[in-house]
């Protein structure tokens, strides 16, 4: 068959190729549903440079800059896989934030109302997990390192993105897990387990959070694991103010992308102006 055609085998070729990278199970599943969704995009015609530029222009009308060029860059690796090097497009060009939008940013009062909802719910586990990544950083799919063994030694070994590095669990959380895990008769392993006894996927911890706002008087869009994350990260930096060890705490290969974690918001930012008197 001549011309460039998107085959399910060559998605399986590629799936097995991330695999043989040693890329993580999250990037490979991201990459895949990416690619995926460019398939069904293209139908089964042939791959063109206008039908990617097409694309890209189809993915701008329905997704923040963000993630278009990250949706680009998995199917620019497939490209790159496949030699289809002339099909490569573009990212779009961002100019960096320089504050927050107050509808997006979690507050540590909307992050308490959140963990005390999910306690009067009777939600133990999803409480814990809330702590867990506000309290230690971590990525929602790094739960799975959050085991008894970690949480005894109160440090956690923690693989991502082909990089290992140490976590720390607080003396407070690390008895709360401890309590959690006896009563729950969880001996060794992951913590935060189904009924089957599998690590709890982060669709779960997605949809259960979600399930928290109306109650929490909190909005949908500020609640998602990842929100956690980048809550831990401006407090931390608020305590610390040094942006290198911070990158080195939540495993940043780069400070820029450290930058976008600790941002404040539109509100504080003006304030900030407001308070430098330069106007006379």
């Amino acid at each position: 068959m001549k011309g460039k055609y998107l085959t399910q085998e060559i998605i399986s070729d590629f799936k097995e190729n991330l695999i043989l990278e040693e890329r993580s199970a999250a990037t490979v599943e991201k990459y895949i549903r990416d690619i995926s969704a460019f398939s069904n995009y293209a139908d089964g015609a042939e791959i063109t440079k206008e039908t990617v530029i097409a694309y890209k222009k189809h993915l701008q009308d329905s997704y923040a800059v963000r993630s278009v060029n990250s949706m680009l860059a998995s199917i620019n690796s497939l490209f790159a896989f496949l030699g289809w090097h002339d099909l490569k497009v573009k990212s779009i060009k961002l100019q960096q934030q320089i504050y927050c939008p107050e509808e997006k940013e979690l507050t540590k009062a909307e992050y308490t109302r959140l963990c005390r909802t999910a306690e009067r719910k009777h939600n133990e586990r999803l409480n814990l997990i809330l702590q867990t990544i506000c309290g230690t950083g971590i990525r929602v799919s790094e739960l799975q390192y959050i085991t008894v063994e970690a949480v005894k030694q109160g440090e956690a070994t923690v693989s991502c993105k082909a990089k290992t590095r140490s976590v720390f669990i607080v003396k407070e959380l690390q008895k709360k897990l401890l309590r959690y895990a006896q009563s729950h008769g969880i001996k060794t392993g992951c913590i935060f387990i189904t009924r089957t006894g599998k690590p709890i996927s982060r669709t779960n911890i997605w949809r259960e959070m979600k399930n928290l706002c109306l109650e929490a008087e909190v909005s949908p869009t500020k609640v998602f694991p990842h929100n956690l994350r980048h809550l831990f990260a401006r407090v931390f930096y608020g305590i610390e103010k040094d942006i290198a060890k911070l990158a080195d705490v939540l495993g940043h290969s780069s400070i820029n992308t450290t930058r976008i974690y600790i941002i404040s918001t539109g509100t504080e930012h003006r304030r900030r102006m407001e308070n430098m008197r330069l106007v006379i």
